[in-house]
């Protein structure tokens, strides 16, 4: 691997709030021959691990003012985001703007700092991000030229598509970051609405919000919709909470349907309201049995011997962690439909997914 870029100007911003890995990458990036252009605490961080950095106000002539909160609205840098190659060059070199070739910014972590419970308006205010956010869409607009990086995430493959490209990355590899770019400044943006939005002007939370904003990432796309001929894709809450079936992760089976999903958030929804040992069966939103017992064998025994006939196919959902006398149970049960499903040719084959 060559230790250094294509073009020996090439040149990283760096500002970010999250540094997980920043020091690394940073590093490998400086290997490669690319100049160090960071902001305030950044700077800070990639100097103390002995990295040669350019502070932002040294290459605008600028000082970081008002706390921090001006520092990157500056032409130098906007300039250096949005500067189109071949056609902006002139006005560039005429202004004395270095082209910048690759921006790693994440955001102030406004979404942690509000889920806090102690967090004050104030807090939430000056949490709002608004250089990071403008950079951003900057580079991002401008992938034609620009690579953005948003996430630690992201480190390790920005990393092998620029080793494997001689220090650049390739056209698609910045498109797809751009538009990632783009999704995180509207997820972002709209966790500043929706909570601005439940506040009244003294920071006192409302009882219901004047707008409430919602984003989903594609989780799969399916295999069919509700039916064979419709087409289907899954998209949960980036932030889902833990133990709905958006975070719950497959350890077995084939991939599940849009028919699977629907049964399986509507077993789990029901049997998580109960305190006690408790198991459904679902099978196209309909309840085939619910019950409750000493364990969950039995509470699946119970549930089960409802109605046997409809649970074929069904969604079985537990609050308890499956044990070894349930899971030979399902076995059994699966080996059994198995078995009459080989007698139809119109029979579908069986089989056992496991979520958790």
């Amino acid at each position: 691997m060559n230790n250094t870029s294509d073009s020996p100007n090439a040149l990283a911003l760096i500002s970010v709030s999250d540094k997980t890995g920043i020091i690394e990458f940073a590093t490998r990036l400086a290997e490669m021959g690319y100049g160090l252009l960071s902001t305030g605490g950044t700077a800070r961080t990639l100097l103390d691990a002995g990295l040669p950095v350019t502070e932002v106000s040294d290459h605008t002539g600028s000082p970081e003012i008002m706390g921090g909160r001006v520092k990157t609205l500056h032409p130098r840098i906007h300039g250096g985001l949005l500067g189109r190659a071949g056609k902006d060059d002139a006005v560039m070199a005429e202004q004395g703007i270095p082209r910048i070739d690759l921006a790693v910014i994440n955001l102030y972590p406004f979404e942690e700092v509000t889920s806090r419970p102690d967090c004050s308006f104030q807090d939430a205010i000056e949490n709002i991000d608004i250089g990071g956010p403008a950079m951003v869409r900057s580079a991002a607009k401008n992938f034609e030229s620009v690579g953005v990086v948003t996430s630690p995430e992201q480190y390790a493959m920005v990393l092998e598509r620029l080793e494997s490209g001689g220090g650049r990355l390739d056209r698609a590899t910045r498109y797809a970051l751009s538009v990632a770019a783009f999704n995180r400044v509207a997820q972002y943006d709209d966790a500043i609405s929706s909570y601005l939005s439940a506040r009244t002007l003294d920071g006192t939370a409302a009882l219901f919000p004047d707008q409430a904003n919602a984003s989903y990432i594609k989780v799969a796309d399916l295999r069919y919709g509700e039916n064979p001929h419709q087409q289907a894709a899954w998209y949960r809450d980036p932030s889902a909470a833990g133990g709905s079936l958006a975070t719950a992760k497959q350890h077995q089976g084939k991939e599940l349907s849009y028919n699977n999903i629907a049964d399986a958030d509507a077993a789990w929804e029901c049997v998580r309201q109960f305190a006690d040992t408790a198991c459904a069966i679902i099978k196209h939103a309909n309840p085939c049995g619910i019950a409750v017992g000493l364990d969950i064998a039995e509470a699946y025994r119970k549930a089960f011997d409802t109605d046997p006939v409809s649970a074929f196919g069904g969604v079985v959902a537990t609050n308890r962690e499956v044990s070894v006398e349930l899971a030979e149970a399902l076995a059994s049960i699966l080996s059994s439909c198995w078995s009459s499903s080989r007698l139809s040719s119109s029979s579908s084959p069986v089989s056992l997914t496991a979520l958790r």
